[in-house]
């Protein structure tokens, strides 16, 4: 598969502050939460599980898709989605982004970035790794907040807006080289690192 890479600099050549985000699951009431994040990002990242809440979950608050759907359309942001477990085919005919499957690449000054939902193996994972092709590495599907550093990648799980399973509702920034992961109710930084 040849490799495409979207480059995204904004118009004063300043890194951008990128917004990480993942399993939505329908919650409006979670891409709400989040609102003041989404809209002063130049870039939106969503690691999949967009609409449905999936059979083993329980129904979100502020449950939605319909209104979810609409609320990313109408967020004027760019946005690059990878698709989830719980995604669907007829989700592409409410969401204007296009949902890539199973990931999408991303280089943004210089940062090149590979976002999965997380819930299949990557075909040639370790070779992107140790290839030092990848810098960051996005996922979701545990909706558990995560960061961590393994040789020259970091590996970043935002946890999730609509069913969080540690605490709050949470999502990622990235700006340059600097990566947050921030509960959206108390703005509090739960973990932060930099990429080498």
């Amino acid at each position: 598969m040849p490799w495409r890479w979207l480059t995204f600099i904004n118009s004063w050549g300043d890194p951008m502050p990128i917004v990480i985000i993942s399993d939505t699951h329908g919650s409006l009431e979670g891409w709400e939460k989040a609102n003041h994040y989404l809209n002063g990002a130049d870039l939106i990242l969503h690691a999949g599980d967009i609409l449905y809440h999936g059979p083993r979950n329980p129904i979100p608050p502020g449950y939605d898709p319909a209104a979810l759907a609409q609320a990313i359309n109408d967020v004027g942001v760019p946005t690059i989605v990878a698709r989830g477990n719980c995604d669907a085919d007829v989700d592409q005919l409410v969401i204007r982004t296009p949902i890539q499957s199973p990931y999408a690449w991303v280089s943004i000054d210089g940062v090149r970035i590979l976002v999965t939902h997380g819930d299949r193996e990557v075909v040639n994972r370790d070779e992107l790794v140790a290839g030092g092709q990848i810098h960051l590495w996005v996922s979701g599907h545990t909706h558990i907040p995560k960061l961590e550093i393994k040789g020259p990648v970091m590996f970043v799980n935002p946890g999730s807006l609509g069913l969080p399973k540690a605490g709050e509702p949470s999502l990622a920034i990235l700006e340059g080289k600097r990566i947050s992961i921030v509960g959206v109710e108390t703005g509090k930084i739960l973990m932060a690192d930099s990429l080498s």
